[in-house]
């Protein structure tokens, strides 16, 4: 089996360019300082009212004096982002305050002499020049401030949430983890006394899925390391079973690159085998199945049961299909489910979670 690729995502490494700023080059967030610009100018005008026709030609100017501002300073942002990256929060954040208070001071010069020749009824009309761009200048560097402020403490949760939900993961993945070993440790241990040459195959197996998956940090892989990993575990039970064991893959519609939590599939055969064709004296056939269906990918997971004696009672069934459950809750939050379908004769479980490719994966969650 071949180590794993390079480009596998490593969850927990952070991202060494990120910065508190938003990216100002989405629509949402430009959309987000249009609305917080036009308060302002409402709150300004407001404040400053006098009689109801002035108000109405003061908020009109006063809205653009202030859209102006506020999107040329989204627009430098934008322009800046990747400069401003590297350079880390302090640098970022003391050049996003000095550029709007640039830019404040270069749309208050060009308002006040517009007003001075428009004449009546402008915006600096009743005010001395430093006056004027005093007080612009003043509402800018508190504005500025508090926009800022509310930008960092958002990154701040936003961190504190990432965090969280690693620290979550990598609990869930920790205690599937040692329950798989146990049972693999378990499946060796029938082999020694009998078969001794095949239960050291089946140990070289366990090493190499240990090499390949479990000796790491990382909570979500692609699918062919899933799928990597169940097919030598499942050659590993096949030196146990035997003939008992068959397995049918229909995998041609299932993108390789979509990423899902690490050790999703192989505790599902693991479950299919020791609740289901352990139980059976003749076997059975386990039925893997997965496509994608526009933006969601679908992975099923199908047994065979005996009829006199329902889903065996071993409690690791349950503790494996809740944790999967939860990890992907963590991962993709509630766009990623679990279904099961039990029958008289056969036990199906599907997974549903949506098609993220690794660039996407890393982008957003490192």
């Amino acid at each position: 089996m071949t180590d794993a690729p390079q480009s596998a995502i490593a969850a927990t490494a952070p991202t060494p360019q990120e910065i508190f700023l938003p990216n100002f080059c989405d629509i949402r967030i430009v959309f987000s300082v249009i609305i917080i610009a036009e308060l302002l100018a409402f709150i300004l005008t407001l404040a400053s009212a006098n009689s109801a026709t002035d108000n109405w030609t003061h908020l009109a100017l006063l809205s653009l004096f202030v859209q102006w501002i506020a999107l040329f300073w989204s627009a430098t942002l934008c322009s800046l982002r990747k400069w401003l990256a590297p350079k880390g929060n302090n640098v970022a954040g003391l050049i996003s305050y000095v550029t709007i208070l640039l830019t404040t001071a270069l749309f208050s010069e060009l308002a006040y002499w517009g007003s001075q020749k428009l004449g009546e009824g402008r915006l600096a009309i009743g005010t001395s020049h430093l006056e004027f761009l005093g007080n612009n200048l003043g509402i800018s560097a508190i504005m500025g401030f508090v926009v800022l402020r509310y930008f960092y403490l958002r990154y701040q949760l936003k961190l504190n949430i990432e965090a969280e939900t690693q620290a979550r993961i990598q609990a869930l993945q920790a205690r599937i983890r040692p329950h798989f070993l146990f049972n693999s440790l378990n499946a060796i241990v029938g082999l020694i006394r009998h078969q001794p040459r095949v239960a050291e195959e089946a140990v070289e197996d366990l090493a190499d899925l240990f090499r390949t998956n479990l000796d790491n940090r990382r909570s979500a892989v692609p699918f062919t390391e899933e799928l990597a990993i169940a097919r030598r575990y499942l050659h590993m039970e096949s030196l146990r079973l035997g003939e008992r064991l068959k397995v049918e893959w229909e995998l041609e519609k299932m993108p390789e690159d979509a990423v899902l939590p690490a050790l999703t599939l192989q505790p599902l055969l693991e479950n299919a085998i020791y609740h289901g064709i352990e139980n059976l004296a003749q076997g059975g056939t386990i039925h893997c199945k997965g496509y994608r269906k526009r933006h969601t990918i679908y992975l099923s997971v199908s047994n065979p049961v005996t009829a006199q004696k329902p889903q065996s009672g071993r409690s690791g069934n349950q503790l494996a299909l809740d944790n999967i459950r939860q990890r992907l809750l963590a991962h993709f939050d509630n766009e990623g489910r679990i279904t099961i379908n039990s029958r008289p004769d056969s036990h199906e479980v599907i997974l549903r979670f949506p098609y993220i490719t690794l660039e996407d994966y890393e982008s957003t969650n490192c």
